[in-house]
């Protein structure tokens, strides 16, 4: 992001839209102190979690700046989740998602994240909120078969599987699994993709899993990075709605549910729910989560 888009994105965020002052102030404070410490910073989070966050951390960041950086998404998630839960984190960089899941809601996580630094940076982060014992952490990728692949290392969150001919400073060959391999034995109730652009191979890798009942949604990442793969958006799509899940947004202050056509335009996630009736049922009735001064 531009300086100028981030301060937008900043002040136009529903936690901060009460808040514009006290949120410059802390994206001010941030950006100095960040520039002046050469190591990363114990930040409290939500509901006494904490991040290690260093300087140029993009998704840690825009949680520091806004308090959920994906307010919809990981909104929806904290609603959704319950206690012993079982959540899949696809892709889960240095933790974000994964510390909302097992720290705050209380849902058991399996976690796979294939860069080995960010892996290790990831581990600590579940280590000083003190949830090891609630998160299984996998240094592999996900993809439609067992094995390996090549993967990009030096691009914070938007490292990615390379294909031929790409042109990388960094990359590392990483282990693959599927989640179908994964979950033989118990199915997750939701699992969050972000996968820049292998989603549809991630998918496909978890056929089995799809058509379990006890999976009742998905967040997912639909963009144009697919391409990269040699896949369209309307692919992943198909997938979804061949396997019973429907697209929706969710709004988290209200805690209503819209159904969409096909993947949300407005955000680069689409929440995919099968069950609706028991999504709804589990968002409208879980307690509030506080953030930054704010109830939802």
């Amino acid at each position: 992001m531009t300086l100028l888009r981030t301060i937008k994105f900043i002040i136009d965020h529903p936690l901060n839209r009460g808040h514009k002052v006290k949120s410059m102030i802390r994206f001010a404070k941030w950006q100095i102190g960040s520039r002046l410490l050469s190591f990363p910073v114990v930040y409290e989070w939500v509901n006494g979690t904490k991040m290690l966050v260093k300087n140029g951390e993009t998704g840690l960041t825009g949680n520091v700046y806004t308090g959920l950086h994906e307010f919809s998404d990981m909104g929806y998630m904290l609603h959704f989740l319950r206690a012993g839960d079982l959540f899949a984190d696809v892709g889960a960089n240095v933790g974000s998602y994964t510390i909302l899941a097992s720290g705050v809601a209380k849902a058991r996580s399996v976690s796979f994240e294939p860069v080995p630094s960010t892996f290790s940076r990831f581990v600590d982060n579940i280590r000083i909120n003190h949830i090891d014992e609630m998160v299984v952490a996998v240094n592999s990728a996900v993809g439609d078969q067992i094995g390996s692949i090549s993967f990009t290392t030096d691009r914070d969150t938007v490292n990615h599987a390379t294909v031929a001919g790409e042109k990388c400073a960094k990359s590392a060959l990483v282990n693959v699994t599927t989640l179908d391999e994964y979950f033989k034995v118990e199915c997750p109730s939701l699992i969050k993709i972000d996968v820049e652009g292998y989603e549809f191979q991630v998918l496909k890798g978890a056929q089995e899993t799809l058509k379990n009942p006890k999976l009742k949604s998905i967040i997912v990442e639909i963009n144009d990075s697919c391409r990269l793969y040699g896949y369209s958006e309307s692919e992943t799509i198909t997938m979804m709605v061949d396997n019973g899940f429907r697209a929706h947004t969710y709004d988290p202050l209200s805690r209503t549910l819209t159904e969409i056509g096909g993947r949300n335009l407005m955000s680069g996630n689409t929440i995919y729910i099968r069950d609706k009736i028991t999504v709804l049922e589990r968002v409208t009735t879980t307690g509030k989560i506080s953030v930054n001064g704010n109830e939802f």
